[in-house]
């Protein structure tokens, strides 16, 4: 799909995204969960429909009424002893399913196979291959990636593991243990990178009536569950600020938009927009209901993404219309992304005359230059599409992205909801 932008002056209200994250978390603890789960605020894109129909397959019952998702399940079905039966699970292209939910499936003792699609067959998972065996699953992959197939019960154990690729394998052993402990029991972390996200993980699991406790990211003790809960546990899913960013890039560069619905206190990482958009000069005003972000005269800055890499994308589109260079820390995070995200957005921002270079583990972004509009591609990397999106709103020209159907996978309802606010945008 090619989605066409011309610059455009916003001026508009947008209701937050929900935050995946969060949703499909909340599905995983809905999972082990025995009775009855109804999350409210769910968004519909194509990582949140992953995990609900994983969920779905391991037995779960679930029913979805517009942003409501209720779950039934029960613990009968980790119980199931079958060494003859098997599974296949198609987790999509979300990488946050596929590793969270591999540890729970391995509390199962018969063959379930995790497979993909796009992207997410490239991306590493030799992680437990390395670790799962020392837990009592077999596992089997393809040279490290997907498809894998898992046999348990993963017995838990105090065991110490690397978070230096990503934190979602730890998220994916915290609900595995969380849900199988029958005594006190610790998993160590080296090099953990992403902690926001284990904080995601672990208030989560708290709030699902599991017993997980965090010891500055080095040690995490989880005990077992006292017993189940009598009454159904409501869940409500917070606005994304992944996808907020962009929002919020949108409204310094191109108008006025006003943002309703973030949870300003959040635990999410990437509300570290706020800090980045303060660095550059933004207009931003926050009440207790909504965010407004204005046009806004941007100066270059300096900011480290390490633990927030999903903000790279919008921080290049605001780092474009700063009258300097700005640089950027983190780049080291960006290689097993939907793309190679630091070189695309180098590839597909240099087409618009805004020049990046990249050292290390530093990204330099010259702005202040005229952005042109271009003929742009996302690399199938929904991030890249938005970038493009939003730096085309005050760019000269008309821009066109191909593969602009990659926002699915976190936010398919970006386009019609800067449209909604202003831009002068279509072929969605």
């Amino acid at each position: 799909m090619e989605v066409k932008i011309l610059p455009s002056s916003l001026h508009g209200i947008i209701d937050a995204p929900a935050s995946k994250s969060f949703t499909q978390r909340a599905c995983a603890a809905a999972l082990i969960t025995h009775g009855t789960s109804v999350i409210d605020l769910a968004g519909h894109s194509n990582d949140e429909k992953a995990a609900i129909n994983i969920i779905r397959k391991l037995g779960a019952t679930v029913e979805t009424d517009g942003r409501v998702i209720r779950v039934v399940s029960n613990d009968h079905i980790y119980k199931y002893r079958d060494t003859r039966r098997s599974l296949v699970i198609n987790c999509g292209e979300s990488g946050l399913s596929t590793r969270m939910f591999a540890p729970i499936v391995s509390l199962f003792n018969f063959d379930i196979t995790l497979k993909g699609e796009g992207s997410i067959v490239k991306r590493p998972m030799d992680f437990f291959e390395k670790y799962l065996p020392r837990l009592g699953v077999e596992v089997s992959s393809n040279g490290g990636r997907l498809p894998i197939t898992f046999r348990g019960p993963l017995n838990p154990k105090n065991i110490t593991v690397s978070g230096e690729l990503s934190s979602q394998f730890l998220t994916g052993l915290l609900f595995a243990y969380a849900k199988a402990a029958t005594k006190p029991v610790s998993i160590k972390v080296k090099d953990l990178k992403s902690k926001p996200y284990i904080d995601l993980t672990v208030s989560v699991l708290n709030h699902f009536g599991f017993n997980v406790t965090n010891a500055n990211y080095e040690s995490f003790q989880i005990l077992p569950q006292k017993e189940s809960p009598l009454n159904a546990i409501h869940y409500t899913v917070e606005g994304d600020w992944s996808n907020a960013a962009f929002l919020l890039v949108a409204g310094v560069l191109s108008g006025h938009v006003t943002l309703r619905g973030m949870n300003t206190e959040s635990l999410q990482g990437d509300k570290e927009i706020l800090k980045a958009l303060y660095l550059a000069g933004g207009d931003i005003k926050i009440s207790r209901k909504q965010i407004i972000a204005q046009k806004s005269k941007l100066k270059p800055f300096d900011f480290d993404a390490t633990q927030c890499p999903d903000l790279f994308p919008p921080l290049v589109a605001l780092a474009a219309y700063c009258n300097g260079t700005s640089t950027i820390t983190g780049v080291l995070r960006l290689l097993h992304k939907e793309s190679n995200r630091a070189i695309a957005l180098r590839d597909e921002f240099g087409k618009m005359n805004v020049p990046i270079e990249i050292n290390g583990d530093f990204m330099k972004v010259r702005g202040g230059m005229q952005v042109k509009g271009a003929k742009v591609n996302s690399h199938h990397d929904h991030r890249i599409a938005m970038a493009c999106a939003v730096a085309a709103l005050a760019a000269k020209g008309q821009t066109i992205i191909s593969g602009a159907e990659a926002v699915a996978k976190s936010y398919p309802d970006f386009y019609h909801d800067i449209k909604k606010a202003g831009a002068n945008c279509s072929g969605f």
